[in-house]
């Protein structure tokens, strides 16, 4: 049963990965077809970013009560039929608030994946949250290289997104069915969640690893196909291949990330990590041709593989219950996905997207310098109501 449930659980993060690889690869298209200048795609994802961040510090409440496993099930089809709407956006101002809705729906799932991952995790006595977020790399490498052949053969993207998010729906709640667990009792039913989640002490600092991580993978996965099509004048088809590549370079860490982790500790992995990433952003930065930009974004994605299912793991150690560490702490770290699209594209307005990614290269310098935090152990275990009402002391 507990493998059957890792193979669910992992069906659900690739098929999450798939709808924004599927968008991600089309946003030249987004960019194109409603005349979009780089400071307006910064401020379509700041939206997208705004959703899922507005949601987030309350998607505890709502995991909790009903347990991951059916909160997952409503909120992958809700999310992936989402993915459909920002095709059809006739304006920017449609568009903005179509992405805040996307953001919010793809955020509280995003919470409620990782919940349901902690508790498999803790059942199965070993770690697999890297290989589980490995899955969801390979998601979007299958999303992104869909959306370079549909953008090859000029199939429309309101066709494309369809098709995807209606896909993506039912294989995400047939999945789920597969899930252990369900709505807490007894003791964890006691736990009094807090309405608005956010972290405290070392909950707090292991966030602000994940914000930095977290905003280098967002500008590579949001950037990479917009900056080989504008900066080095690529067609929209290869263009979306760098976001393919990046996805897959950071999948291929994931994926072996269980096993790097526990024979190097996760310090040493997540410091290593980041001096890939820094690595990669700066031969992006200096990148002459769209050959060495590629190589910069296979270091990109093995520079953030590990980092954020790390940081995931241990909040869902951490806290009370797996539901309330994991929205604390995505709440900080999914801040990046509002600093990144604003940050990114304001600097290319100011300078260019080569600058943009020279200092999504100092945030890579951030992980390298903030990962001795996830070596530390999480605090001894406290019985779920003990956790629950010290949590709440606190606040």
């Amino acid at each position: 049963m507990a493998s059957a449930e890792r193979r669910a659980v992992g069906v659900t993060f690739a098929v999450n990965g798939a709808v924004t690889g599927t968008f991600a690869a089309r946003l030249p298209w987004i960019a194109d077809h409603l005349h979009l200048s780089s400071g307006m795609l910064g401020a379509v994802g700041l939206t997208n970013s705004i959703g899922a961040l507005a949601t987030m510090p309350f998607a505890a409440q709502f995991v909790h009560r009903y347990g991951p496993k059916a909160a997952t099930r409503v909120l992958i089809a809700a999310s992936s039929a989402a993915l459909a709407l920002p095709a059809f956006a006739p304006s920017l101002l449609a568009l903005a608030a179509l992405m805040l809705l996307f953001g919010a729906l793809l955020g509280t799932n995003d919470n409620a994946m990782n919940a349901q991952a902690v508790e498999a995790e803790q059942r199965l006595g070993k770690s697999i949250m890297s290989g589980l977020h490995g899955l969801w790399s390979l998601g979007v490498l299958a999303g992104a290289l869909i959306g370079s052949l549909s953008a090859h053969a000029h199939v429309d993207p309101r066709l494309q997104f369809a098709v995807v998010g209606v896909a993506a729906g039912v294989i995400g709640v047939i999945a789920s069915f597969w899930f252990a667990g369900g709505a807490p009792t007894g003791a964890a039913a006691e736990v009094k969640v807090p309405r608005f989640a956010w972290p405290h002490g070392r909950l707090l600092l292991i966030g602000l690893v994940g914000f930095a991580a977290i905003f280098v993978e967002f500008a590579a996965n949001d950037w990479s196909s917009v900056f080989m099509h504008w900066d080095l004048r690529s067609s929209q088809a290869v263009a979306a291949i760098a976001t393919g590549v990046f996805a897959g370079s950071m999948a291929a860490g994931r994926l072996c990330g269980d096993v790097i982790v526990r024979h190097f500790g996760p310090g040493l992995s997540v410091r290593t990590c980041g001096v890939l990433g820094v690595a990669g952003c700066a031969l992006v930065a200096v990148s002459p041709d769209a050959a060495a930009a590629l190589a910069g974004f296979v270091l990109i994605g093995l520079g953030v593989s590990v980092v954020v299912p790390l940081v995931f793991s241990a909040a869902g150690r951490s806290g009370p219950s797996p539901a309330i560490g994991v929205a604390g702490v995505a709440t900080v770290s999914y801040g990046a996905g509002m600093a990144a699209p604003s940050v990114m594209g304001g600097v290319a307005d100011i300078s260019s997207l080569r600058i943009a990614f020279a200092v999504a290269g100092l945030l890579a310098v951030a992980v390298a310098v903030g990962a001795g935090l996830l070596d530390q152990p999480a605090p001894a275990a406290l019985t779920l109501a003990e956790a629950g009402d010290g949590e709440l002391r606190r606040r």
